[in-house]
């Protein structure tokens, strides 16, 4: 089950699965997903993600990891959290293994208890992640860090994975709920854009859609209704009121 819970301008998704440490099941991917979908266009402007109890999710549920169609929803679901305009922000309280650990690098940001630990043990269970997996980890854990996990199936505590590691707090979600309430009160077009930007340009500067993509969100921001109230609002000395256009 996916609890979805509407805080403000804020939508906290929460792996309700306790008695399984919030492990994915095919049925859990595309409920997340559509879960994700339904909180952007009812009109969140950040996402909080987090499991119910003491683990964030455990991985993929291996009594049904191999059943037909796991692969997609998995894939598809982590892709939408990259690929969502609004910041997604994962509240790690406990352990974060395997597609745990795919779930929280999915995010934007990680807000982490001290109890967080994360892993992929892929090459003790014979399993394999995909390559942006492989990639999206180097790049906020670090090579070193991503090769313990990877090749030695190390699990790195908050310490050791300090890469994948925003903020350390000991309510993880309470920390992440009001850190991105804070994101949900910023101008959602800049956010979009530099989201994309640093997203898309890490992954291939070059590609000639990604540079059409990334311009584009660029002039929407300097041509927006809400540059003009930052500017309005910057000369009456008051906060904005950004509606993303």
């Amino acid at each position: 089950m996916i609890e979805s819970l509407a805080h403000d301008a804020v939508t906290e998704l929460r792996i309700a699965r306790p008695d399984r440490r919030n492990a994915l099941d095919t049925e859990h991917c595309r409920d997340l997903h559509a879960a994700l979908d339904e909180a952007v266009a009812g009109g969140a402007r950040a996402i909080v993600l987090t499991g119910e109890g003491t683990a964030f999710c455990s991985g993929a549920d291996l009594h049904t990891v191999g059943d037909a169609g796991f692969l997609d929803a998995l894939y598809a679901m982590l892709q939408r959290l990259v690929a969502v305009e609004v910041p997604v922000v994962a509240a790690v309280q406990g352990p974060a293994i395997g597609a745990g650990t795919q779930l929280a690098i999915a995010a934007d940001l990680r807000v982490c208890s001290e109890q967080a630990v994360f892993g992929l043990p892929t090459a003790a269970l014979g399993l394999a992640v995909d390559p942006w997996t492989v990639r999206r980890l180097a790049l906020l854990a670090g090579g070193g860090p991503a090769r313990r996990m990877l090749l030695a199936c190390e699990r790195l505590d908050v310490t050791a994975a300090a890469g994948l590691v925003d903020r350390v707090a000991e309510d993880a979600p309470a920390s992440a709920l009001a850190w991105a309430a804070e994101m949900a009160e910023l101008a959602p077009l800049t956010l979009a854009y530099n989201k994309l930007a640093v997203n898309r340009l890490l992954e291939d500067p070059t590609d000639p859609e990604t540079l059409d993509a990334v311009a584009a969100g660029f002039s929407a921001c300097w041509s927006s209704e809400d540059l003009a109230e930052g500017r309005r609002a910057r000369e009456e000395r008051r906060a904005p009121r950004f509606v993303g256009k």
